[in-house]
């Protein structure tokens, strides 16, 4: 397969979101324990991702938008410790700046600096990752995210989107990712082709249908895949 372009996913793929997603509910927790501590006490941290949980199952028309669930949830705490004027602004600042306090897997930098040379990347994310704070927007071309789109992985139309953006046909993409669903079974019913980045070694689950293109190690394994394949094609 000639790829001539790729989309690709961020949380996990490229850095591993559960450390920054604690250090981000840390911080919180820490803010209202000195500025709202009616509100700590109420909410402490597992209280607190109940809540979230709750605003995701009540909101589903809000399922491609997680910045707006931390919204909710957090304007919901404060109003049932009888505060109305909760100062979303500034928990979201607290919230937002930890959670793009990522730690890149050591392959993933050095493998964008690699591809990016030779091939154009689009984001495509379900989260509400910031790569100009992370650091690393000037190797994108595009940033495709549910939120601005409206739609969520697996939902093909999202990857179609990217690859409108990216002006190439699907099936001359790559969409590089770690979620066997949202990732490949998204991409594959958009016609692209598809490569799962499967740092565990999982084997591929078979009830989602045919396996991905590439089932690689990490970044490096995507690198030297495109190199190799670039090469033997020209």
């Amino acid at each position: 397969m000639r790829i001539r372009a790729l989309t690709l996913d961020l949380d996990d793929t490229l850095w591993p979101v559960l450390p920054a997603l604690e250090r981000a509910d840390r911080d919180l927790d820490a803010y209202l324990r000195q500025h709202f501590p009616d509100v700590a006490r109420a909410w402490p941290i597992p209280a607190m991702r109940a809540l979230r949980a709750e605003v995701a199952a009540d909101r589903t028309d809000l399922a491609h938008d997680f910045t707006a669930q931390r919204y909710i949830t957090m304007q919901r705490a404060f109003a049932a410790c009888g505060i109305e004027q909760a100062p979303l602004d500034t928990l979201w600042e607290i919230y937002f700046s930890a959670r793009n306090s990522v730690e890149l897997y050591p392959d993933s930098l050095p493998a964008l600096e690699r591809i990016t040379r030779r091939w154009p990347i689009a984001s495509l994310t379900n989260g509400n990752a910031d790569l100009e704070r992370i650091g690393i927007r000037g190797h994108f071309a595009h940033h495709v995210c549910a939120r601005d789109t409206g739609i969520a992985k697996p939902d093909a139309r999202i990857f179609t989107l990217a690859a409108e953006r990216l002006g190439f046909a699907p099936d001359e993409i790559l969409h590089v990712g770690d979620d066997p669903e949202l990732d490949v079974v998204g991409a594959r019913d958009a016609g692209m082709r598809t490569a799962w980045i499967n740092r565990g070694r999982h084997p591929w689950p078979g009830a989602l249908g045919s396996a991905p293109d590439l089932d690689l190690r990490d970044m490096t394994a995507l690198a030297h895949w495109l190199e190799a394949s670039d090469t033997a094609s020209a």
